[in-house]
Formats: structure tokens, C-alpha cells, sequence
């Protein structure tokens, strides 16, 4: 089973993904940490990469593709794979099922993770993550798991890119660019939504249900 995670920047993507990979030995697939993978780098596409990032803009189709396009033909992923963050738009989901198609695989459910402008920009800007083991947190909501967080909570710091101003232009980007996308899953049978301003742990169980049926 392969399954799309879609919405907003903050929606929770990353933490359902998590919770599946370790349930269910899914492989994540975050275009994030594609990207970032590719700045720590240093190449000229690494740093081109940072200079959409660091303005809130999205990367270019062609490059976010290239990078997922590796990733799918690697057989070892084969149908365990969660797109957390891709595609953006109905171009990349075109390209998505393009690429499926070319390495024999389906995608067989889509998640959209729904919540407000409000909601988001409060959980992005309180969101760190733990520069020695990557877990993300929120200074806000998770203080005493920050406080005895195993790594130390000197190891927390807030990516560079979390700031309100960048917050409020991704979230407006992916309403302009990527809210169309919406549309376009909705008519396939295999699209559920959920409301993301639930528990984590609600949440999570709504998608237990969705991944064994």
C-alpha cells in the first residue's frame, strides 16, 4: 500500500508519517527533507533549493520530481511508501502517477490532514525539532516531553524557516497552488479527510482504520 499524506504546511504530515513507519514499516517520503538533504550538500541545487525555502517559496516541479523519481525506482520501497508534502499541485500528482505507473505501483489512499490558518501558524511556530535524533516537538504543547526529551533539550532548535511572515505566505502558496489539488482527489475513491485539529493520537487511529480496510 502507498499512500499520499496532503495539506498545509503544519497540518501534522510528518507526525502521521512517523507514526505509520513505525507501526507499519512504511517509508516516509518527505519532500522536506529531500530538499534539505540536498542544501546540507552544498551543491548549486542545494542552494538554489535554499533560496525558494528561505522566501516561502515552493521549488520548481522538475526538481522535486527528479528527487522523488530516485526514490521510486528504488525497489526496496516497493508499495510502502508515504508522500508526505508531495505532490503540490496537479502537475506533480500527473507526474506522481506517471512515475507509479513506470515502476509498477498504485497509490491506494489519499489522506488529507485539514486544518485553519490559525491552527497552523500556531503549531509552526512553536514547532522544534531535536538536531541529534530529528523529532519535532512544540514548545508550546509539549514542554515536559522537551524537558526530558533523551537527547537533551539544548538539542531543540526551530528551522530557519518557521517564522510568521514565511508561515503565512506557505500557507496562502499552498491555498493559491496546491488547495486545486484538493479537487482533483476528491473525485477518486481511495480519498479520505480528516480533521487535523484533532489529537494526535485521534487522528492516528483514523488512519489505522483507512490503512487496514
Amino acid at each position: 500500500m502507498n499512500i499520499i499524506l496532503f495539506g498545509p504546511p503544519g497540518a501534522g504530515k510528518g507526525t502521521q508519517s512517523q507514526y505509520l513507519v513505525n507501526t507499519h514499516s512504511y517509508n516516509q517520503i518527505s519532500t522536506g527533507d529531500l530538499l534539505r538533504d540536498e542544501i546540507k550538500k552544498d551543491t548549486d541545487l542545494g542552494n538554489k533549493i535554499l533560496s525558494k525555502i528561505d522566501i516561502g517559496e515552493f521549488v520548481e516541479d522538475e526538481i522535486v520530481n527528479s528527487l522523488i523519481k530516485k526514490v521510486i525506482s528504488n525497489k526496496k520501497y516497493n508499495n510502502k511508501l508515504i508522500f508526505d508534502g508531495y505532490p503540490r499541485n496537479i502537475s506533480q500528482a500527473k507526474k506522481l502517477d506517471e512515475i507509479m505507473l513506470k515502476n509498477n505501483q498504485t497509490i491506494s489512499a489519499i489522506i488529507c490532514l485539514d486544518a485553519s490558518r490559525d491552527i497552523i501558524e500556531k503549531r509552526i511556530l512553536g514547532r522544534v525539532v531535536c538536531v541529534k535524533c530529528n523529532k519535532t516537538l512544540n514548545e508550546y504543547l509539549d514542554i515536559k516531553e522537551i524537558q526530558n526529551h533523551k537527547c537533551g533539550k539544548e538539542y531543540f532548535k526551530k528551522r530557519k524557516d518557521d517564522n510568521s511572515d514565511t508561515i503565512m505566505k506557505r500557507y496562502d502558496t499552498f491555498i493559491t497552488e496546491t488547495n486545486p489539488l484538493l479537487d482533483y482527489y476528491k473525485k477518486k475513491p481511495c480519498f479520505f479527510k480528516i480533521d487535523a485539529t484533532l489529537k494526535i493520537n485521534e487522528i492516528s487511529a483514523k488512519i489505522e482504520k483507512i490503512v487496514n480496510v
